[in-house]
């Protein structure tokens, strides 16, 4: 066994044998290559040779390495590092507050849980603290306010919201003498059908009413005012926030808002964005935070619409022109709008770090100045993001450009001088540069297009999602062949290309290749000017810096145990901050393909993002497959877990679901009791039937169903009728086109005990050639409209939003409707252009019109089919399930109007 020092003899070709010699300073003799050991050719055979690193050795180090930060990532989540408390919030009253508003059960617009029983508990609890605050030196006003509206929106393709009498509590809490100023606190206590929503968003308003209770308490007086808004319809596509920012009186003093959502339950909450600009809320919310956690590379992930969601930050961005701070736990997304979704599931902990952080930056806020004239400090954005939740590193984006443009030259001076070397006559190092990011960048594209093969054939065999309940099943499959293909097809490259001579060079060379490729993507991020940039700037900056202090003991020692350790101990910080990264993004993308559709492969996506994270993890280790004697015992090694995790997958032991009360994976299922009605241009019944309506929002279908419930099976599938609006079903949003599979059972006909009443009011041609209808609708508290102009014709305007219609990736037109209580009927027009030129094989008419309504709560929520079948679900799965009923009426004149009848939309 050789030692650290020793130097190994090696023959390359031929039978001379090459031994290091030590010259008169101690150090071996080595082949003259210029500084940082290049020699210029990294085929030409070496005098002498320096220590590689043992397999078994190099393969310890980086997993060791690898698992000490991963570790640190974890220990950082468990919220183990946040400090203590400090004492102003009290998170118990904050949870007997969020266990009485879930106490009530499934909040949805309309019910008398959401409009009655929450209202009532949190104007109660406000009372209390405007009385016990009384004689302090601020005022507290409250004001219930039920608005009307409607806007469009391009969320899921574009379609337009109207909302009626919806429910909004502002309590404005300001000094004595009044406050011209105000800050904006939001959180909504409305849920989802079926969900008793604790953490989505009943925590939050929780924490607000504890928020209040401190402020209000608070001995000197506040600067500015603050109002708390407690929002009762956000579920409902942000109805609500865009009722308040566009209607109230007091919404045009407010000068900046902090927003509190959930796209999980517990945790830590993030902000994942900020803005827009006013990059001194950034800086309030640093200075101020007890427990920063905050990532601008969430806020732009989010913000460029991969994340198929939206929050009340929208609203007030878009419709208020005023800037905030978005927040939300992101932990546990599994769980996200299902029943599971309950206090209990909520740490004190949790709720501790939310109060303190919130209320911490709400007393700093309503102490500056520059909240008064917050469009003076409006001046482009800022990168930040936290260290494992310790400290939060914040500094203009105009300063970050400045700073990655640095790093980039540093860079490329560092490329350019080892190109000058006298050794490297005729551009030979700028060739074999060139050549080595050839094959790196070979080994990125051959690497995920053969793990996508693995993906395709996971998903051939019929065990797609089988890491969803096992995630590290997925590192083990899919992380395996992706590092064991990089290796392996480096190593054919040290070994044929290279001529099979282990060159120390050869490790310098990958390395300026990883450095190289970094830092070409933090050239390319800074001029999109993405704030994300900083990423590769901390992944090109470090390992510079690194090999730098390192290159006199990489020259005269090579890859000695001593400098893989420094090498390692150099790069721990921009890694422990990636794999931070990393694990945000499989939090979020591996729930959410639990609820991504029936269209989206998601072995393709998670079989990307383990190739991406592993691509990205080994860049920087890449050139330590140059500096080992040996990689086969290690491919074996890989192999062999690949193999055997291949067979455990193909033969179903990995279950996707799981219905543990601890930890549940639940596989989610729309079921809608419905019936429709379908009519022809002379207003006859052309076609009626009920039925339960089966979705799946999985890619997996009902194929782990069948087992359980036989006759929901691929005989009973049903396909899109496409000259009907969105397929003849009662949507309840405007997402046909992420789930096209659709099974649909027949049942008895269901009648709900207060039907839709579905009338024209009025038809007329215009003196511009539009034809223009006018409809009322009277129904329950949410329904859907459904407009499809036939081939040629288009609506030119309509009474939702401002004026312009907005149609869905279909080309259809989707209008969501609600109401709170005591809601008129709805009224509602829009003008249609004829085509110039009907096709005469097309359908009757010009247009298409469907309408249903949808029974989230009550008595109609249920019917006895829809009970038999929910009992018989497996407990893996969550069923969630409402009752709609839709009317379709055609009109005589060239209006083709199908009005539908979809009852139990479940």
């Amino acid at each position: 066994m050789e030692s650290d020092t020793a130097v190994r003899r090696i023959k390359p070709s031929g039978t001379q044998n090459y031994v290091a010699q030590d010259n008169s300073d101690g150090h071996r003799d080595r082949d003259r290559c210029g500084d940082n050991g290049y020699s210029g050719d990294p085929k030409r055979k070496p005098e002498v040779k320096l220590y590689l690193l043992r397999e078994g050795l190099a393969a310890s180090l980086l997993s060791v390495f690898i698992l000490v930060l991963w570790g640190l990532v974890h220990l950082s989540l468990q919220q183990l590092v946040i400090g203590k408390p400090c004492g102003d919030f009290n998170a118990v009253r904050a949870r007997r507050h969020l266990e009485q508003i879930t106490s009530v059960g499934p909040r949805p617009v309309g019910s008398q849980e959401n409009e009655v029983l929450t209202v009532g508990y949190l104007l109660e609890q406000i009372e209390n603290i405007r009385v016990e605050t009384a004689a302090g030196p601020h005022q507290l006003m409250v004001d219930v306010q039920r608005p009307t509206g409607s806007f469009s929106i391009d969320f899921l393709g574009g379609f337009t919201s109207f909302y009626d009498h919806v429910t909004n509590i502002a309590v404005r809490l300001e000094p004595k003498g009044g406050a011209n100023h105000l800050m904006l606190a939001n959180c909504h206590f409305d849920t989802v059908a079926n969900s008793p929503g604790a953490s989505d968003d009943a925590v939050s308003c929780a924490v607000m009413l504890e928020v209040l209770h401190s402020l209000a308490n608070q001995s000197s007086p506040l600067h500015h005012g603050v109002i708390f808004l407690f929002n009762g319809a956000e579920e409902n596509i942000l109805q609500a926030s865009h009722g308040f920012i566009t209607q109230h009186p007091w919404a045009k003093q407010v000068r900046a808002f902090i927003n509190l959502e959930a796209a999980g339950v517990g945790g830590k909450e993030v902000v994942f964005q900020t803005g827009p600009e006013n990059p001194w809320l950034v800086q309030a919310y640093v200075h101020a935070a007890k427990h920063p956690f905050a990532s601008v590379v969430g806020q732009e992930v989010f913000q460029s619409g991969v994340i198929p969601s939206d929050t009340d930050f929208r609203i007030y961005r878009d419709f208020g022109n005023i800037p905030g701070i978005d927040l939300a736990f992101i932990e546990n997304g599994f769980i996200y709008h299902t029943k599971y979704d309950t206090a209990d599931r909520i740490l004190t902990d949790s709720i501790q770090r939310a109060g303190d952080n919130i209320l911490a930056v709400l007393k700093y806020l309503l102490t500056s100045e520059k909240l008064a004239d917050s469009s003076e400090y409006r001046h482009g954005n800022m990168v930040f993001f936290d260290l494992l939740g310790v400290v939060v590193v914040a500094y203009p984006a105009r300063v970050g450009t400045i700073l990655n443009y640095l790093v980039a030259t540093a860079t490329f001076l560092y490329l350019a001088k080892k190109a000058s070397l006298p050794g490297n006559r005729g551009g030979r190092y700028v060739w074999d540069l060139a050549c080595a990011t050839g094959v790196a960048v070979l080994s990125w594209f051959v690497t995920l297009l053969s793990v996508l093969i693995v993906a395709l054939l996971v998903t051939l065999l019929g065990r797609s999602m089988f890491w969803y309940n096992h995630f590290y099943s997925s590192i083990c499959l899919y992380g395996a062949a992706a590092t064991g293909k990089m290796i392996f097809i480096h190593t054919l490259a040290k070994n044929l290309y290279y001529g099979g001579v282990r060159l120390i060079e050869l490790g310098d060379l990958y390395f300026d290749v990883s450095l190289l490729l970094w830092c070409c993507s933090l050239v390319w991020l800074t001029q999109q000017g993405l704030c994300s940039a900083y990423v590769p700037m901390l992944m090109v900056s470090f390992p510079l810096a690194t090999r730098l202090l390192l290159a006199k003991e990489f020259k005269h020692r090579g890859a000695s145990v001593k400098y893989s350790v420094l090498y390692l101990l150099g790069l721990a910080l921009p890694y422990v901050h990636f794999m931070f990264l990393i694990w945000v993004v499989f939090e979020i993308f591996t729930p959410i393909m639990g609820r991504s559709g029936t269209e989206i492969p998601p072995e393709v996506v998670l079989a990307s993002l383990v190739t991406l994270t592993t691509i990205f993890l080994s860049s920087f280790f890449l050139h330590f497959i140059y500096l080992v004697r040996s990689t086969k015992w290690i491919l074996a090694g890989l192999a062999s877990i690949f193999i055997i995790m291949f067979l455990l997958v193909s033969s179903g032991l990995f279950f996707p679901y799981s219905g543990s009360p601890d930890s549940p994976r639940p596989k989610r299922v729309f079921l809608q009791h419905t019936t429709r009605t379908f009519h022809n241009l002379q207003g006859q019944v052309e076609s009626h039937d009920s039925g339960l309506w089966i979705n799946s929002f999985d890619y997996t279908g009902i194929q782990h169903i069948t087992p359980n419930i036989p006759e929901i099976n691929d005989s009973v599938r049903t396909h899109c009728r496409e000259d009907r609006p969105f397929c003849g079903y009662p949507w309840f949003l405007p997402v046909k086109f992420l789930s096209k599979k659709n099974w649909y059972l027949p049942a008895p006909e269901v009648s709900p005990s207060s039907p839709l009443e579905f009338r024209l009011l009025s038809k007329e041609e215009t003196s511009w050639g539009t034809i223009k209808m006018a409809f009322s609708a009277k129904g329950p508290s949410h329904m859907s409209l459904y407009l499809m102009p036939h081939r040629g014709a288009s609506l030119s305007t309509w009474s939702f939003g401002d004026g312009t219609p907005q149609f869905d990736l279909s080309g259809e037109y989707f209008v969501f409707y609600s109401h709170g209580l005591d809601a008129p009927t709805w009224n509602f027009w829009f003008e249609i252009q004829p085509p110039r030129d009907p096709d005469p094989s097309g359908p009757e008419g010009i247009i298409s019109v469907a309408i249903s309504s949808h029974y989230f709560f009550g008595d109609d929520q249920r019917t006895a089919q829809l009970e038999e079948l929910l009992h018989r679900f497996p407990t893996w799965a969550f069923p969630s399930f409402w009752f709609a009923v839709v009317t379709l009426s055609l009109m005589i004149v060239e209006v083709k109007m199908l009005l539908r009848c979809w009852c139990s939309l479940f």
